[in-house]
């Protein structure tokens, strides 16, 4: 099996260094979208990453074996790391060279793209929002947030969560993390499966004591 871990660190930072961070310094935010084939800004500059390039109009610039800091010349942008607003971020700066392998890439924008339509077959009218401080696509509805992480520390492939504010009252073996519940995207299956998955996790949250 394909390692996603090098991958998924490269794409992470590259949400953060090359996406979000400038969308902030230009336009205030560093919300991000799921996009076909990958995900992108949801303002000015108008960048995205499908496979294994970013894409900043007509350009498109490979990003495997590059540093952060070249794609960004080629792109024009200047990379803005996001520390002093998120508790988490990536560890790669300008001068690290990036791993964006095709197959990897697959399998993690892949599960974005399930990710994304579950939250939208769940909550049609939340916004889902892919954060640059996880690198995973969620939304919050009554203090619960329902999402999809391509993998990060904590597990390292992509997978299916349900996480209230309130960590008081979780005994269903559902909640099988201190956080919540989290199970593996290919222990849940498609959109409807991680749609129903979400549904459950509201479903007992509602009938705690």
């Amino acid at each position: 099996m394909t390692d996603l871990t090098p991958t998924r660190l490269s794409l992470h930072a590259v949400a953060e260094l090359l996406l979000a961070g400038p969308q902030y310094a230009a336009s205030g935010t560093i919300r991000l979208q799921v996009t076909p084939g990958g995900f992108g800004t949801v303002q000015e500059p108008e960048l995205s990453v499908v496979g294994v390039a970013v894409h900043a109009g007509a350009k498109e610039v490979l990003l495997d074996g590059r540093t952060v800091g070249d794609v960004a010349a080629d792109i024009g942008v200047t990379p803005r790391p996001l520390a002093d607003l998120q508790t988490d971020h990536t560890d790669l700066g300008a001068d690290s060279v990036l791993t964006v392998d095709a197959t990897a890439a697959a399998v993690l924008t892949e599960a974005l793209q399930v990710g994304a339509a579950a939250l939208a077959a769940y909550a049609p009218t939340a916004e889902a929002v892919l954060w640059p401080e996880h690198f995973d696509v969620a939304i919050a509805v009554d203090e619960v947030t329902y999402g999809v992480s391509p993998g990060d520390h904590f597990l390292e492939v992509p997978y299916v969560y349900v996480s209230p504010f309130e960590k008081t009252g979780l005994d269903d073996p559902f909640f099988n993390q201190p956080f919540g519940a989290a199970t593996p995207l290919s222990e849940v299956g498609g959109p409807d499966e991680v749609a129903a998955y979400f549904e459950r996790g509201r479903a007992l949250l509602a009938d705690r004591s």
